[in-house]
């Protein structure tokens, strides 16, 4: 008589007994196939399309739902299918997509990943701001352009060591930028729903503005880090780049909808300001006919902020931290409650 293995039994009673999650996808609109063993270590896990093809199975076993990049969609069809459902895990620090309430009146937590997001966030902020200045891009399209003959000394871009950096949302990813600022001896401002500590302000050398127009009219580069919120959607307008320096840059790495768009194109159309240096916009991607894909003087990465290996691998870890705590009744480290 044949034995079965006894390891096995062991693994497949593990595998049994782990609770199952519900995820977007492996590949191009989904996760690395890297970090999906990450969820697989410790949940049973069932991507949407597969979902969708049986519900009615799927959805009872179903404890929480890694929403990446928005996907999936918690919207109430998909979470009335979910009735053991018990925690949707964010990936990003970002919950705008999410309706925090309507969840929570299902008996459902909401988690995201603050922390783990600000370096790599705050690196492309600072790298947006330097291609911007230096003109980068365009010095890469002429050194590489086959019919480049000599450089053009028109070529020419802003000074970033010693001018203004004025940021606007101080959390943690506006402390990790003002931190790097320093390193070009910029004068940092910063405009804030709430000051800082005086700790804060000096670790990274940074002066409170109290009214925002101030610090709009003495910066050099505007940078943009704040959340999006009713309050903060469409905070950049007319009003707000007429009071920017003709000489300024505007960078955003929040969310698109922190500025209207076609006053931006306005402002950069006409000279109001400077630049802009974008890694968010609103849709994304852009319309192919976006009057601001064909503006000399604005720079778009497609929402990367946070793309390295090492943050995706920390973020998919903090998903699953989140997860299982939430699953097993404890204490969930990155909660988000309603305001």
């Amino acid at each position: 008589m044949c034995l079965m293995n006894t390891s096995f039994i062991k693994n497949q009673a593990m595998e049994d007994n782990k609770p199952w999650a519900l995820f977007s996808e492996v590949g191009e609109n989904g996760y690395l196939a890297e970090v999906t063993e990450i969820m697989e270590q410790h949940f049973k896990i069932i991507c949407h399309k597969d979902f969708l093809q049986n519900p009615q199975l799927y959805g009872p076993k179903i404890q929480a739902m890694f929403v990446w990049n928005a996907r999936p969609a918690a919207e109430p069809s998909l979470l009335s299918s979910l009735p053991s459902l018990k925690v949707v895990a964010n990936g990003g620090v970002g919950i705008d997509h999410l309706d925090v309430p309507y969840i929570n009146s299902l008996g459902v937590k909401v988690t995201n990943t603050p922390g783990v997001v600000s370096d790599a966030t705050a690196d492309i902020a600072l790298g947006l701001l330097l291609a911007s200045a230096r003109k980068i891009v365009e010095g890469h399209q002429i050194a590489v352009d086959p019919k480049t003959t000599h450089i053009p000394e028109s070529l020419m871009g802003v000074e970033v060591t010693g001018s203004t950096l004025g940021i606007i949302g101080m959390g943690h990813i506006g402390c990790r930028i003002a931190q790097r600022a320093r390193g070009f001896d910029m004068k940092i401002l910063y405009h804030n729903r709430n000051r800082r500590s005086v700790e804060d302000e000096q670790a990274v050398g940074a002066s409170y503005c109290e009214n925002m127009d101030d610090l709009l009219k003495e910066s050099d580069f505007v940078m943009l880090a704040v959340n999006l919120s009713p309050a903060t959607t469409g905070l950049i307008s007319h009003r707000e780049l007429s009071l920017m320096k003709p000489t300024a840059t505007l960078v955003n790495i929040s969310r698109g909808l922190v500025v209207d768009q076609d006053a931006l194109v306005k402002a950069l159309q006409s000279g109001t300001i400077r630049a802009a240096a974008l890694d968010v916009t609103h849709p994304e991607p852009l319309p192919r006919d976006h009057p601001l894909l064909g503006l000399p003087n604005v720079l778009i990465t497609p929402h990367v902020g946070t793309n390295t290996y090492t943050t995706t691998r920390r973020m998919v870890q903090r998903m699953v931290e989140n997860g299982l705590a939430a699953v097993k009744g404890q204490s969930i480290p990155n909660e988000v409650k309603p305001k």
